[in-house]
């Protein structure tokens, strides 16, 4: 317990490379969940700095395009790559994504940090099929790569009996009362992922 307060208490520094899901898209600013993150490190005193580096309709081949630069610049200890769903709204080939979302999290590792790979879902509409593509390429990305995987980021807003309560009008973009949710389906697998971080 000793070592896992110590690690817990250097700066380490979190980098997050996404898409308007965690770039506060349609939302007041400094309310979205990576800023809620920030505050509930501060109060369990967890010393990260977190660097969002999210462009609202990014997709993967931005993602691997910017990462080379953004590691060199920032140096994480963790990375976080939420990317993939607007590959998924566009119709692109998910083979695709899944290459792009490997080749960041081997960068992400070659630089010396942690990885976790946030799978995204998509509308119900787009098929069952589709869907299930997506999911396995996540899948995929984690048992090639040993990133870690997180499949719940969504978990309680897109699922609940009435989804669109925490989303805003265009049915894509959770709103500011999901926020939370979202932080709270993350926080834990990154505090976690700090606490090993040397």
């Amino acid at each position: 317990m000793t070592n896992a307060k110590s690690n817990l208490t250097s700066d380490k520094v979190v980098l997050i490379v996404g898409d308007s899901l965690s770039a506060e898209y349609g939302l007041t600013r400094g309310t979205g969940w990576v800023q809620l993150m920030s505050e509930q490190a501060a109060k369990e005193m967890v010393k990260v700095r977190i660097v969002n580096a999210s462009i609202s309709g990014d997709t993967s081949s931005g993602g691997v395009s910017r990462l080379p630069q953004l590691l060199q610049t920032h140096k994480p200890h963790v990375l976080i790559v939420e990317l993939g769903g607007n590959d998924a709204l566009r119709g692109l080939s998910m083979r695709m994504t899944q290459q792009n979302l490997s080749t960041m999290a081997r960068e992400g590792k070659k630089s010396g940090a942690k990885v976790m790979v946030v799978s995204m879902q998509i509308p119900p509409n787009y098929g069952a099929s589709y869907a299930q593509q997506m999911a396995q390429a996540y899948e995929f990305v984690k048992q090639e790569t040993g990133a870690e995987l997180n499949q719940v980021f969504l978990k309680g807003v897109a699922d609940t009996a009435d989804p669109l309560k925490w989303f805003q009008p265009d049915r894509i973009h959770p709103n500011e009362g999901a926020q939370n949710t979202m932080m709270k389906n993350i926080w834990p697998q990154l505090k976690k992922m700090l606490i090993e971080t040397k």
